[in-house]
């Protein structure tokens, strides 16, 4: 008989859906979207509707692995952990914890991937990563310009006059949007959409700005600008606006025309664009790629001050959204992280700084939830890094191209065996993630890897407590006081309450000065392009893959989108060598006139060993602010092979 088990995914996606699992003889037989969640609204993503295809894949790990000369063979849990403790005891004991490096990435959300870090901490505390491959520099611009970074309530969108798409591609990265746009649209609102590639989104919109990759910087100088000359910024604005002639002056230091060339736009779209702005309420939805550029953090901050001069900030319909405030209802301060970290890696530059690391040398690495080979750029060196190491264990559901390196390979759960709390980066709900089948046999939660760990150097009393515990942990100190409880979470979704529907409402700021703090100086120029490679690399999500833990390994070679004008006079589907400074790869030519003749679009989440991995080409860098990574400065060419 078949019966309906509601869990929540935990991949990285701002939309955190609550999912329906069909079960049947107790296999999952249908995914589908939860109807009574208010955002879900009944329907899943392209990747998550097709996630049977990997929950059950016939290459999926099902004992732990251990490398005995070239080969990973099948072990027992008990060797494994054994293995595991003993060799991390004697690094510790040799070298200090500093010489083991703990990487957590995004692989899953759930907050009980925090107890490894926990795990780690008391341990050493070992190294750990700062920055943030994705979101840094977007991050650490909306801190500095608001001492907060969050959203106002989703639905508030469809009180909106108008909403600026900035860089953001709804239709792939966040579907679940989509309804509450167009119901915006049914309102009344006029959307517009600022992006440098033609993408479904621009369906949802009335006009479509195809500015020159990374223009956006001085696109918003331009409408900047337009609001001073024209009268258009908030007469309060002073008020609750830090630094605004210095702002207004940065804006007017070059013309017009000036800012609009180097965006390659026209003035006309940019007066449309401050005309909208001024025309309140009008909101700013600002792309995650927007921080992936070497000024990535220039650009967030350049973003926030139109809304805050504009007058759109703290009003309904209107508001700056980069993210929302996932952590925010969850007590995560047993974790303290950097502060008490003896040293930390620069996630952008890992390959390079673990390469270099020395008093001690980086011997064993610990990888949760992530994928660095695939994920992180220069993944030649990220390879030769852990390949070089002591002690290598991955945690994960498949042989990743990380995996492959490791000396011991632990099998773990999947999203659909996973028993966590979820926070959501797209919205304000909260979800519980419950097993709707457990998971095979041979294969533990992380929780019960790192508690079986622990045993065995000492720390088992600290871990203890089965998921429910450590979700009672996590929920009981900010989400009590409000009289929410994991019960309530288990039936279904709640908003979080420490969430304002309006994001500062009285335009007071939890700054310094508890005003904006409005960016003043603009970005220092980069190095001139090399004139041989005229093409912007662009590594973009895709309704099949948003990063290498959703995509399958493909066969063939990696496609290239570009204007049949870039293509160097090849054919679509010819072959050719995508090539950059750092790398190259084999692709298929794809023509698309509607893309800009400066981009060449590749699909994100490629695996290294099918040869489909554009990190591989993108030298590793940070951005100006965040320690982000700079993934969308790399210029490559195409290169025809030879006959």
């Amino acid at each position: 008989m078949a019966e309906l088990r509601r869990t929540t995914c935990n991949r990285d996606c701002p939309d955190a859906c609550s999912i329906l699992a069909t079960v049947e003889q107790g296999r999952v037989t249908r995914l589908a979207g939860d109807p009574d969640h208010p955002v879900t609204q009944g329907f899943l993503c392209y990747r998550t509707s097709h996630f049977l295809q990997t929950q059950y894949a016939p290459d999926r790990l099902r004992t732990p692995l251990l490398r005995r000369g070239d080969t990973l063979v099948p072990v027992s849990w008990d060797e494994a952990l054994d293995v595991a403790a003993e060799r991390l005891l004697r690094i510790r004991a040799e070298s200090g914890p500093a010489a083991i490096f703990h990487y957590r990435s995004g692989g899953s959300l759930g907050l009980l991937k925090l107890v490894v870090d926990y795990f780690f901490e008391l341990f050493g505390p070992v190294t750990i990563k700062r920055g943030d491959i994705c979101s840094g520099a977007g991050d650490a611009a909306q801190q500095l310009d608001f001492g907060e970074e969050d959203s106002h309530d989703l639905f508030d969108l469809e009180q909106a006059r108008h909403i600026l798409l900035w860089g953001k591609n709804v239709a792939v990265s966040g579907p679940h949007l989509i309804p509450v746009l167009r119901r915006a649209r049914e309102r009344g609102a006029r959307l517009v959409l600022i992006d440098p590639v033609h993408h479904r989104t621009v369906g949802l919109c009335e006009r479509f700005i195809q500015l020159r990759p990374a223009g956006d910087f001085a696109l918003a100088m331009a409408v900047a600008q337009v609001l001073f000359q024209r009268g258009w910024v908030d007469p309060e604005a002073e008020r609750y606006c830090d630094h605004l002639d210095r702002f207004g002056a940065l804006c007017q230091s070059r013309t017009l025309s000036d800012w609009c060339q180097e965006a390659d736009v026209t003035p006309e779209e940019a007066i449309d664009l401050a005309a909208r702005l001024s025309d309140r309420p009008a909101a700013i939805l600002v792309g995650w790629g927007m921080a992936r550029r070497r000024i990535g953090g220039a650009i967030v901050r350049a973003l926030d001050a139109l809304g805050a001069i504009s007058g759109n900030l703290g009003i309904s319909g209107g508001g700056v959204s980069y993210y929302f405030k996932r952590r925010g209802a969850f007590d995560t301060s047993f974790v303290r992280g950097a502060a008490v970290a003896p040293r930390t890696v620069c996630e952008p530059l890992l390959g390079a700084e673990v390469l270099r690391m020395a008093d001690p040398p980086i011997r064993a690495i610990w990888i949760t939830a992530g994928n660095p080979v695939a994920m992180l750029p220069e993944s030649l060196t990220v390879q030769e890094a852990l390949r070089t190491r002591e002690f290598v264990v991955v945690v994960d559901s498949f042989l990743t191209d990380t995996a492959r390196l490791a000396h011991l390979v632990l099998p773990t759960t999947t999203l659909l065996e996973a028993d966590d709390l979820l926070g959501a980066y797209g919205h304000h709900y909260l979800g519980v993630a419950r097993p709707v089948v457990p998971p095979p046999e041979g294969v533990r939660s992380d929780l019960e890897i790192v508690q079986a760990l622990a045993a065995r150097v000492g720390l088992g009393d600290a871990l203890a407590g089965d998921a429910a515990a450590w979700k009672r942990r996590l929920l009981a100190p900010k989400l009590g006081p409000h009289g929410v409880t994991l019960e309530d979470l288990e039936r279904g979704a709640v908003r979080n309450p420490l969430a304002p529907r309006i994001l500062f409402a009285d335009r007071t700021f939890p700054t310094p000065t508890g005003r904006v703090n409005l960016i003043c100086e603009a970005p220092p120029a980069g190095p001139a392009p090399p004139p041989d490679y005229p093409l912007w690399l662009l590594s973009l999500s895709t309704e099949w893959s948003q990063a290498s833990q959703w995509a399958r390994p493909v066969h063939g070679p990696a496609q290239v989108t570009v204007h049949p004008a870039a293509a160097g006079g090849l054919p679509d589907g010819a072959l050719a060598r995508l090539e950059s400074q750092v790398s190259s790869m084999i692709v298929r030519v794809r023509h698309d006139p509607r893309q800009r003749r400066d981009v060449a679009i590749v699909p994100k989440g490629g695996h290294l060993r099918d040869g489909r991995c554009a990190n591989a080409l993108i030298r590793a860098a940070t951005t100006d602010l965040g320690e982000g990574g700079a993934l969308y400065d790399e210029r490559v060419r195409i290169v025809p092979l030879a006959p």
